[in-house]
């Protein structure tokens, strides 16, 4: 087992995980996971609610980053991954919300059932309450970057740069296909978490650092 995916979080005001004596505790909460090499695989294209829940103490400036990569599952029109943040619980079993926290979620779905959400690619903010009640927060339509769906794009890892500021609500979300810009917005992040969430529906996908 590797080390490296478990540096997935860096804390900007704190030691990175991986000086830490131990790996941090994680649970494979529902889905089918595989650690493989260097690589973190959800191997379950039927796996709506797929999670693996990681334990990290998260308070003020926090910074996420890490690759995913698509490997198959999105051929009937719909699939997703995301990112729970600020968790202050976690069930280690399938479910819709992950205790009070907030959803980082990246969607592509040609027949969306919310008419909030836009047809085709999309990213969502939800704010999760509940194990079971998320509300939406934000939506925003990706489609203007849908041309680099391509077969061949596919195959290559998209890099994901995420700032949190658990002070002040300000996230800003980094455009993988260019440097230095980023998106800002703004949310009642709880000050504190002890939880990350990362989490597919109705695809495969990889990960690592």
């Amino acid at each position: 087992m590797k080390k490296s995916f478990f540096l997935l979080l860096l804390a900007i005001v704190t030691v990175s995980l991986f000086a830490q004596a131990q790996l941090p505790e994680y649970h494979f909460a529902s889905g089918n996971w595989l650690l493989s090499g260097e690589r973190l695989y959800q191997n379950d294209a039927r796996a709506r609610l797929a999670k693996i829940n990681i334990r990290v103490p998260q308070s003020g400036p926090m910074l996420y980053e890490f690759d995913a990569r698509y490997e198959s599952g999105a051929e009937d029109g719909h699939g997703g991954i995301g990112l729970h943040i600020f968790a202050d619980s976690a069930l280690n079993r399938a479910s819709w919300g992950a205790g009070r926290s907030y959803l980082l979620w990246l969607n592509y779905d040609e027949r969306p059932i919310n008419r909030n959400i836009p047809r085709g690619l999309s990213a969502q903010v939800y704010r999760s309450y509940t194990n079971s009640r998320m509300d939406l927060v934000q939506s925003f339509d990706l489609n203007h970057y849908a041309g680099l769906l391509t077969e061949e794009n596919l195959a290559y890892p998209i890099h994901f740069k995420i700032l949190v500021d658990g002070n002040t609500g300000e996230v800003q979300i980094y455009d993988p296909t260019a440097k230095d810009v980023y998106y800002v917005l703004n949310v009642e992040v709880p000050s504190r978490g002890n939880w990350i969430a990362l989490r597919t529906n109705g695809l495969k996908a990889s990960f690592t650092r």
